[in-house]
């Protein structure tokens, strides 16, 4: 995908226009445990990791169209969760249905990455137009302190070996699909306790690897890490700081839900797009 078209379509990579989205919450689970995650079923916060329901991909043409009345402006269809995208095949799914339906909208498509060097060729063969990939520290020791565990290939790691699996995995991944000539951004969430200094290291790592846009999320404070401090304004000025020596920061972040339809920072269509459906169990976790 050409990097001109990506920033003028996407309100994520830097699009000037007033350009909507709608996400697809398709991906009910994860293998990765954030201590910073907390997945909920609800139509009422505004935060990554919520959804109001869980949809299959069959389901999903006809919720773009429906969205596409609503709000024209979507160029976007999107699939961040409220699980990982690559822990199952329904993202992937997803865009190989929706692909010839709506080629004139970009596929976009968030994950924590630990998948990402095993699935990039099915990645680059669906068509992703651009990728997000959390990043949350290129140091074991400090990726250690942001997750519980994960689980890779039926096995769970926990601690420093977690952390040089997903690290690894997640920069190997980037490579494989920026060198394809897919756009890829990196979100970091900035934990003051954590990773504040280590902001400028994530930016340089990820921009060798192939990312061209990078953004910073300042912690919600809530599950494992609800007792950490909320970064300041301040804090993140600085921190975007640190990132811009290194890498294109993008600054205009709206922390949408998994279920978000319409124009970031406009407009919310999900109620109106997705009101209706019967709610799942809520037993899905996600990182």
């Amino acid at each position: 995908m050409e990097a001109g078209r990506v920033r003028e379509l996407h309100p994520c990579f830097g699009a000037k226009k007033n350009r909507g989205r709608i996400h697809l919450p398709v991906c009910p689970g994860c293998n990765l445990e954030c201590r910073f995650c907390d997945r909920k079923i609800n139509e009422e916060e505004q935060r990554p990791g919520v959804t109001a329901r869980v949809i299959t991909p069959e389901e999903a043409v006809g919720y773009v169209e429906k969205a596409l009345q609503f709000c024209p402006e979507i160029s976007v269809i999107g699939i961040a969760g409220p699980g990982d995208t690559l822990a199952t095949d329904n993202a992937l799914n997803t865009f190989r249905l929706l692909g010839q339906k709506f080629p004139r909208l970009l596929k976009c498509m968030s994950t924590n990455g630990l998948l990402l060097k095993d699935r990039a060729e099915e990645v680059i063969e669906v068509g992703i137009d651009t990728l997000t990939v959390t990043v949350n520290a290129v140091d074991p020791a400090l990726e250690a302190k942001m997750i519980s565990g994960l689980v890779y290939h039926g096995r769970r790691y926990e601690g420093e070996e977690a952390g040089r699996l997903i690290i690894g995995n997640q920069l190997a991944g980037i490579r494989k699909v920026a060198a394809a000539g897919v756009t890829v951004k990196v979100n970091t969430v900035l934990v003051n306790e954590i990773n504040r200094f280590h902001i400028g290291e994530i930016a340089k790592a990820v921009k060798e690897a192939g990312a061209s846009i990078y953004n910073i999320i300042p912690l919600i404070p809530q599950h494992d890490l609800r007792d950490c401090e909320e970064p300041s304004c301040i804090d993140l000025a600085i921190a975007r700081k640190e990132a811009e020596k290194y890498i294109d920061v993008f600054r205009h972040c709206q922390r949408c839900r998994a279920d978000a339809v319409g124009v970031p920072g406009k407009n919310n269509f999900s109620k109106e797009v997705y009101g209706g459906l019967p709610r799942v169990k809520d037993t899905f976790s996600h990182g």
